[in-house]
């Protein structure tokens, strides 16, 4: 993610009393004003994840003690390099919370996030190192890109079209948890099923034909096992509902 200064001279001729970090020198920046968020949060022109990450750790450490519920609650920081996790515990309730951060491509549904996702995890991607230590061992400039903003609206599309009694998010949960350590990941049912979701009518996702709709899923990994290829769901997918908004290059790639 490349970050750049844009001159503010113009806002200080409109009265706001703004440096121009391009025009002013910076002897007078540093007596003036403080370091700018170009050198908080980037390493060279790149915005670094783990210096927003500490950066937003300090903001949430200060405003915390602003908070009435700083007084009933207590807050914990878990170390995290590339997001900002804190443990809340009010005698016996405990939360865990984790804040992770995203860049959205132009106005599209594409991201970069700080995290990995789970196939990127799993060693499929450039970012990830194949020791143990999934984020350790990713440049502090890299930001895996994500489709989870694109999938969740695919999602939320079906909803609105599938009978009320639908049993597609059933059979997703039921693929996930009986064949968990068997190698397929969680990620990878959930591109089978929305794949499936677009080629069978949406009509015929009712409770009673469930046992169909499964043969469906497992006649498709099956195919594509054969093929030695899962297509990615986002990715050069023609069929997806126009209300996903996608770059061209996105929606056009093979």
């Amino acid at each position: 993610v490349r970050v750049e200064l844009v001159c503010t001279c113009k806002r200080e001729q409109l009265g706001e009393k703004l440096l121009c970090f391009l025009h002013h020198s910076q002897e007078e920046l540093r007596r003036k004003q403080k370091p700018s968020l170009l050198e908080t949060l980037c390493t060279g022109s790149y915005l670094d994840v783990e210096k927003t990450s500490h950066w937003f750790y300090q903001l949430v450490r200060c405003s915390w003690l602003h908070l009435p519920q700083s007084y009933s609650w207590h807050l914990v920081f878990q170390p995290c390099s590339r997001s900002c996790q804190f443990q809340l515990t009010k005698g016996k309730k405990s939360l865990m919370v984790e804040m992770l951060f995203g860049v959205r491509q132009g106005d599209s549904d594409i991201f970069v996030v700080s995290q990995p996702t789970e196939a990127q995890k799993g060693g499929s991607s450039i970012f990830v190192s194949r020791q143990p230590a999934e984020a350790d061992f990713i440049p502090s400039t890299a930001w895996p890109e994500t489709y989870a903003v694109a999938e969740a609206k695919f999602f939320q599309h079906i909803a609105r079209q599938v009978p009320c009694e639908s049993l597609h998010l059933k059979c997703l949960q039921l693929f996930t948890c009986i064949l968990r350590g068997t190698g397929f990941s969680s990620s990878t049912w959930k591109t089978v099923v929305m794949h499936v979701l677009t080629t069978v009518p949406l009509s015929q996702w009712r409770r009673r034909e469930f046992a169909r709709r499964l043969w469906d899923i497992m006649a498709y990994l099956h195919r594509c096992l054969q093929l030695k290829r899962l297509e990615h769901f986002v990715l050069g997918n023609k069929r997806l509902p126009a209300e996903i908004s996608l770059p061209p290059a996105v929606r056009m790639v093979e």
